[in-house]
């Protein structure tokens, strides 16, 4: 994916410079959990997974412009539940650090826009834990549509399962905002 810029970010890829930002916000336990990860016990864990996104082409580093530290990740992902091809899952996560500030609706509203431009995809998803009212906030401001709420629908690292709030936006959608 190509790299991204919005007022106050970089969206780029992942390198192996963003290990210990990486691992500053991904051992935060109130951070992992709300995307349904533990947080990170180890370095080395943080880079087995800085490694994958640096294989992957499907996460962007966020990077805040002002000061040049890694402070999250946004990715287009395949939506583990639909099938269709030219649909793709925006998922996101960011220090705690970093919360109320606008700052991951000004990355996600960057994504969304390649995502229509660039991929040529007609339906872009967002799931949500229903706990999770931050990430509610970003997709609300963000224009998504509230679809439902999926019940007893993920189980996550610590077996715990969780009803998940579904949304979408289909490019005639994302067309009628601009």
């Amino acid at each position: 994916m190509k790299s991204l810029e919005t007022t106050r970010l970089l969206l780029r890829e992942f390198r192996e410079t963003d290990l210990e930002d990486f691992y500053e916000y991904a051992k935060n336990p109130k951070v992992g959990p709300r995307a349904g990860w533990p947080p990170h016990k180890t370095v080395e864990e943080t880079l087995g997974i800085l490694n994958r996104f640096m294989e992957g082409n499907e996460v962007w580093a966020l990077v805040d412009k002002k000061s040049n530290k890694l402070i999250g990740s946004l990715g287009l992902h395949e939506d583990r539940y639909r099938s269709v091809k030219d649909v793709r899952m925006l998922g996101f996560v960011l220090s705690e650090d970093y919360w109320g500030q606008g700052i991951m609706a000004e990355a996600a509203k960057a994504a969304i826009r390649y995502a229509f431009e660039n991929l040529n995809i007609t339906l872009l998803t967002i799931h949500h834990y229903t706990f999770n009212e931050q990430s509610k906030r970003v997709i609300e401001k963000c224009g998504f549509v509230y679809e439902g709420i999926l019940r007893h629908a993920a189980q996550i690292y610590d077996n715990s399962v969780y009803d998940v709030a579904c949304y979408s936006m289909t490019k005639e959608e994302w067309n009628n905002t601009l």
